[in-house]
């Protein structure tokens, strides 16, 4: 395996690394009210109205918000404030949403339903759909580089560049097209499904925390320990929605389960089993927890939004 590199909002129980006093949905609740405060104001409609239209309705479509929690998270972790990372944590949305627009589209996994609502493609047509996609992941970048303040430029640029790497080839792009190209295989190994999953999942996950601590101006020791962190829950989700996909329903994970099976890609459910896919994710949020030691009390939202990794429902 690659090195041990939802109900959102209803976890009730707390592990022992986690203090007794810390609330992880109230910190969850809080800070994606933040969240959607902010990407509330970032994208009014205007001229074209379609175009904006059909980027707000999957932008504002709800979700667990995970990325721009896990930057705002960071940033706060190192020394950093809420207001330096709100811009890159609502780009990081606006990026994911792209690729979820993308990644429903007929000529990719041609889904119907995402968040519990018609996906865009159904609403607005194939076309705007993707024009949408463009528009948002142009306007993730053009919202770093304008509203990000009392952040060195050269903070900014360097988070421009990493969040250009993660969602291009040698990121989500890079994994998809492993992805597609493992359709129908039946002899798909382990290290191939990783290499998707470590770019298509893992590598946007990691980006929103390391992000959180660049833009804090961390030390280059503290974003690489926080980089293996990210990387370790990113896989972790993965594998578990691999097993949500297996174990849930439609209405549970308000979305079309069973694609990966139809269109017979391989899982990590498929190549492990159900049993043994649960303990890896375990094995590697405890590896993520790990690199968190040196953070003291500071770590309490990084290490529960890691074990919410494989308690979660949707």
């Amino acid at each position: 395996m690659v090195q041990l590199i939802h109900n959102f909002f209803m976890v009730t129980m707390m592990t022992t690394d986690v203090a007794a006093d810390f609330d992880l949905k109230t910190y969850l609740t809080t800070k994606c009210a933040e969240v959607e405060a902010a990407l509330e104001q970032s994208l009014p409609v205007v001229y074209p109205e379609t175009i904006y239209e059909s980027m707000r309705y999957s932008l504002m479509a709800g979700g667990k918000r995970l990325r721009p929690i896990l930057c705002l998270a960071t940033c706060e972790l190192v020394g950093g404030t809420v207001a330096q990372a709100m811009p890159t944590a609502c780009a990081l949305e606006m990026i994911h949403t792209m690729s979820l627009i993308h990644d429903d589209l007929p000529a990719m996994d041609n889904d119907d339903y995402r968040r519990g609502k018609l996906t865009n493609h159904k609403i607005y047509g194939d076309d705007v759909a993707i024009l949408a996609g463009d528009a948002l992941l142009a306007y993730a970048f053009e919202f770093v580089a304008d509203r990000t303040q009392n952040v060195p430029p050269k903070a900014i640029l360097e988070v421009i560049r990493r969040l250009g790497k993660a969602v291009g080839a040698a990121g989500l792009v890079g994994g998809q097209i492993v992805d597609l190209a493992s359709e129908g295989k039946t002899d798909t190994s382990i290290e191939t499904l990783n290499f998707i999953h470590m770019h298509k999942t893992a590598a946007l996950l990691e980006v929103s925390v390391v992000a959180g601590a660049v833009l804090a101006e961390a030390e280059s020791e503290t974003i690489e320990r926080l980089s293996r962190y990210a990387q370790n829950i990113g896989l972790a989700f993965q594998i578990v929605d691999d097993v949500l996909d297996i174990t849930s329903t439609q209405e549970e994970l308000g979305k079309s389960i069973g694609k990966d099976v139809q269109a017979q890609k391989a899982t990590y459910p498929s190549i492990w089993g159900l049993d043994e896919s649960k303990k890896q994710a375990e094995t590697l949020v405890q590896a993520a927890k790990d690199e968190l030691a040196p953070f003291g009390t500071l770590k309490q939202p990084l290490v529960a939004i890691a074990d919410f990794i494989t308690a979660r429902t949707h």
